[in-house]
Parts: structure tokens; sequence; C-alpha cells
């Protein structure tokens, strides 16, 4: 990125038993085109003893993707699905008017060591879909568009940029992009963008205008058109943005929404528990967090 506007580091969060690295949102930066919340899992090493539970827990206005680099998560939410992802497919599900979900180690795991990193992400909805019916999709890694050019090797995780489309069925103009380098090397892409950029560092390190950055660093792009930089050998880069949302989005606590109103209508809705239940885990619930601002 040859004009950087910001970086922000990873601040360590909690998301139920698991410590994430969290970059955004940030205080100074909410969103980044239409991603609103990027959470970084791991690595992490965990005994036969621990799992990841995340138990069930509410979201509205929003679609969550989850990527995973090592691991695996059982998927069940209250539509009635239950599916397990593996490193390289992408479970896409949008949120819409409300629903609910948990994630956890698979039975099969739960008494083995197993090693579990990656992606979550939260993307806002458009306004007028804020209050859709709640989808689930699973994508799997066969279906996500992958290619090499000059031995750097791309992905397109979801969304549309240089003339490819995933299947992500996303509601918005977006990208999420992988980038591997095999060598250290020059990457120029930025007519290929739109919007807002921004670029995370997961291995190696980039270089631009003279300066060194590192893993565990969120970039942001001044000019997404001006997206240059140098890839040392070996590096590992997530890009990802895209078309701004005229509107100002709010969050409290899981929930997204143009409306405070309807914020405040999804947060004593779950406290009331009158949310969709997952089948077999009708008696588990994360409360709503006192500390959270109402």
């Amino acid at each position: 990125m040859s004009t950087i506007e910001m970086i922000i580091e990873e601040r360590a969060a909690s998301i139920g038993n698991f410590l994430v690295g969290r970059l955004l949102p940030f205080r100074e930066k909410r969103m980044v085109g239409p991603f609103i919340f990027i959470d970084h899992m791991g690595p992490v090493k965990m005994s036969e003893r621990e799992n990841f539970d995340v138990l069930p827990h509410p979201h509205i206005g929003l679609s969550t993707l989850t990527f995973l680099f090592e691991g695996s998560i059982m998927h069940r939410d209250s539509l009635g699905n239950e599916l397990e992802i593996r490193p390289g497919a992408v479970n896409w599900m949008t949120a819409g008017k409300g629903i609910v979900h948990s994630e956890r180690t698979p039975d099969y795991l739960r008494h083995s060591e197993k090693h579990m990193h990656g992606l979550q992400i939260w993307v806002a909805l458009p306004k007028d879909l804020e209050q859709m019916e709640p989808e689930f999709f699973h994508i799997d890694s066969t279906q996500i568009p992958s290619w090499t050019e000059d031995d750097i090797d791309f992905k397109l995780i979801a969304g549309e940029a240089m003339g490819k489309r995933s299947a992500v069925p996303v509601y918005s103009k977006l990208y999420m992009i992988e980038i591997k380098s095999r060598k250290r090397q020059t990457v120029r892409i930025g007519h290929e963008l739109y919007g807002e950029a921004g670029m995370y560092i997961l291995e190696g390190s980039v270089e631009s205008d003279g300066n060194i950055y590192q893993p565990k660093q969120l970039l942001i792009a001044k000019d997404s058109s001006l997206c240059e930089f140098v890839m040392e050998a070996n590096s590992a880069i997530y890009l990802f943005g895209g078309e701004v949302f005229p509107e100002e989005r709010f969050i409290d606590w899981n929930f997204v929404s143009s409306s405070k109103a309807i914020l405040a209508e999804a947060r004593e809705k779950w406290i009331a528990q009158n949310f969709p239940k997952i089948k077999g885990e009708e008696n588990e619930f994360v409360p709503y967090p006192s500390r959270i601002k109402k």
C-alpha cells in the first residue's frame, strides 16, 4: 500500500473460553468498506482437556464469515444447520432479523490434542437488507477461485475482484483476497480494487514506502487504487474492503444495525430469551454482558 493511512495492532479479546486478536472495530476506524469486525483466532494448541466452545449467541444485521487456516469448528444454528468447517472452506451466515448459533470443537476431536487458527469476520448488511430472513451457506474450498500469477498465489475468498467472483453469496460490493508470495516481489493490484481497502499480514512481512510491516498488523490504505507493496518471500496477507455504506452502523454486543432502536429491541429480546433456539442446545446461551452501555 503506497499510502498507509493507519496501522492497527491486534488487541487481546475474549470470546467464551478463547482469546483472540481483535482488529476491527477500532476506536479511530470502525469499518473498512462493509467489514465491521475482524478477529484473528490463534494459532493455539489445545490439549485433550481443552476445547473451543462458544455457546449459543445471537446476531442481527450482519453476515459472519469464518475462514480457518488450521483446525475444525462445528457450526450449529437456529435454522437447523449443523456443519463442520475445515481449513480453506467458508461458512457464511447471514443473520438478518435474527439468528442464534454456536461454535464448538467437533465431538470426534474433543478428547485429543488439536490446533485452532483462523479469521472470524462480520460484514454489515445494506440498510434495506438488515431485517432480511436469516440464511446459512457452506462454501467448499473447491468453490473458491484460486490462481497463480508471477509466483504469487491468489485466492478470492469472498466478493468480486480481479475479474473473478467468489461463490460466497455476499450482499454488497466487497472483496476478501488471500495473497501468498513465493519470492520477494512487488504486488501492484490497486487498479483491481475499489472503495476502502485494508491489509492484514498473517505471515512474513510487507514493505511500503521504505517501511517494513510485520504480522498481527492491519494496514488501512488512504486510496485503494494506489495499492502497491513489496512482499517478502513466503509471506501471506489478506486484503479486504469494498464500497462504503452511506449510513453509519452501530454495534451493541453481537448486534449490528443502522438503527439504535433496532439494537435496543434485539438486546431486550435476547435478555428475555425470545430468540429462536438451537435444537439440542435450548438450555445453553451466552448472557448479554451487563458491562455494555445501553
